[in-house]
């Protein structure tokens, strides 16, 4: 029997997830660890992602600083008068504000947008690809500025937003340069007496985008990248929580991307929906939650635009009874708990084979209570806070409301007095019908059942209605091969979970959307295709 080896654990990236004691992983796993060798950034140079003018080096408690659209390559005032305020989740305190795009904002950028558009795409590829090298040039080295700006708007580790979104964003930006230059099609041919076809694979014109606040600048990345390096020219609106990021990438753009062909619109949810019932955009791109795919894709219907849809997810990892239960309870629990669970690709179900269930609870349990969250210091968390009190209310609620058959074997409560932190929680002898089996929680809340047969592992990890990711772990290859064939995701990891290379392409089924990012897959998304026919005469 070939003998399948556990890949260790990382984050989203590909970059070590969390720091193990000395020689914690034996021979079967190599893990050096960073992100928990938490160094914090050198400041002396952010300028916190405010638009346009704010540079201050310093984080202040409680900031009004008030944030800006960027449309045509400068920023400028929003013409309505609402405004959002931005809160920092681990305090509670308001740290910016910023507007409510209108209808007319909207229109100001895709006006932007589309008179950029034949400039943009008519430059060569390799043109395009030397912008978006000189961005990710700039990206890297603005990270300080990217980690505050974000940090205040999300809590994250700085160190997770440093290797995870800036790092990463910067190597995907990379790869998305280098994609514009080996777009493919099928080859030329006379297909008809006399003449010759060829296809064109050509840039879609104008697209609106909508990002998600739990990687706000890694998933500006994945839409910005493709759409550019293929042609396009966007508007593009961040979370109405997590705006600042994404204002420090436009703000790095300016005379690196010509005017237009980069808007960032800032708003709510009407502000997405003036985004997407927009006639000027060819495509529409959400990543989100189902019930905001949902909208964007009704909205979209209305005037036959194509939609793209990356929405949640309920990942299982299946865990037969021949793995080395200790060393992978420490992995799940560090792709459990990455990112206080916010991660639509995160392990939210662990079905353990019933022959080592009750070891794995064990040890699992005391895994989790090794995540740190919660503490004044920064360098001390394994994850940070859930990103709004909304979110962080809904998280509660579905713990208080479990059933009276389950068992809550750690955490279950909120840690400290300020902000939105949550443990580590993991939750047993719950039932396939269970909403907190069937819907998704998106937090550190992570669930254990128990199976007896591959047949049976398998029909449980596909009875939910999300499709996006999944992983199984065994030593045994033929068994990981089946599983891999018949797990009904759009990703299936074997011995290891949640990394991601922008080579390979991310995208679900059912529930979990359509479309991909990343790879020539997402690339080629933001194309449309031409046939072209000439008389030979």
């Amino acid at each position: 029997m070939r003998e399948c080896k556990i890949l260790h654990p990382r984050g989203r990236s590909g970059r070590p997830a969390r720091r193990p004691a000395p020689n914690e992983w034996g021979c079967l796993f190599s893990r050096p660890g960073a992100i928990l060798a938490r160094q914090r950034p050198d400041r002396a140079n952010a300028t916190g992602g405010r638009a346009p003018h704010d540079h201050s080096s310093k984080r202040s408690p409680v900031s009004t600083a008030l944030l800006s659209n960027f449309i045509n390559g400068h920023f400028v005032t929003p013409t309505g008068s609402a405004l959002l305020d931005i809160v920092d989740p681990t305090t509670g305190s308001i740290v910016a504000r910023a507007p409510i795009s209108t209808a007319g904002d909207v229109d100001d950028a895709m006006r932007a947008a589309k008179a950029a558009f034949p400039g943009w795409s008519r430059k060569t590829p390799g043109e395009r690809q030397l912008a978006l090298l000189r961005l990710a040039d700039a990206v890297e080295a603005n990270s300080d500025a990217i980690v505050e700006a974000q940090h205040r708007n999300t809590g994250q580790p700085r160190a997770t937003i440093a290797a995870d979104e800036v790092a990463a964003g910067a190597d995907q930006l990379r790869f998305f340069a280098g994609a514009a230059r080996l777009l493919e099609g099928k080859s030329a041919g006379e297909y008809l007496e006399g003449m010759t076809s060829w296809v064109r694979r050509e840039p879609i014109g104008v697209v609106g985008q909508v990002t998600p606040w739990n990687f706000p600048f890694l998933m500006a990345i994945w839409k910005i990248g493709p759409a550019l390096a293929v042609g396009n020219t966007l508007v593009l609106k961040p979370s109405d929580t997590t705006p600042e990021s994404t204002l420090e990438l436009a703000r790095i753009s300016q005379g690196i991307l010509p005017d237009g062909v980069m808007n960032i619109v800032l708003g709510d949810a009407s502000t997405g929906a003036f985004i997407v019932e927009h006639p000027v955009p060819g495509l529409v791109s959400i990543t989100g939650s189902v019930r905001a795919g949902m909208a964007v894709a009704a909205g979209a219907a209305h005037t036959l635009k194509r939609a793209h849809l990356e929405l949640g997810g309920k990942a299982p990892a299946v865990v037969f009874g021949d793995v080395d239960v200790a060393k992978v309870a420490s992995a799940i629990a560090d792709f459990s708990f990455y990112n206080a669970g916010q991660d639509c690709t995160a392990i939210t179900r662990v079905l353990v084979h019933e022959s080592i269930h009750d070891e794995f609870v064990g040890a699992f349990t005391a895994e989790a209570e090794l995540r740190v969250t919660g503490s004044a210091d920064d360098a001390d968390n394994y994850f940070g806070p859930l990103n709004n009190v909304r979110h962080f209310t809904d998280v509660v609620e579905k713990v208080e409301g479990l059933p009276a058959h389950a068992v809550i074997s750690t955490g279950g409560h909120r840690v400290g007095e300020a902000g939105f932190f949550f443990e580590p929680t993991v939750v047993t002898q719950v039932r396939q019908t269970d909403a907190i089996v069937q819907d998704e929680t998106f937090g550190p809340v992570i669930t254990v059942q128990s199976f007896g047969t591959e047949e049976e592992a398998i029909a449980m990890a596909n009875d939910v209605r999300y499709a996006l990711a999944s992983s199984v772990w065994t030593r045994d290859h033929a068994r990981a091969l089946r599983v891999s064939r018949d797990l009904d995701f759009g990703a299936v990891w074997i011995n290891t979970h949640i990394l991601l290379t922008a080579e390979m392409p991310h995208g679900g089924f059912k529930y979990s959307g359509y479309g991909k990012d990343l790879s020539m897959y997402g690339v080629e998304d933001y194309t449309r295709i031409k046939h072209v026919m000439s008389a030979l005469e």
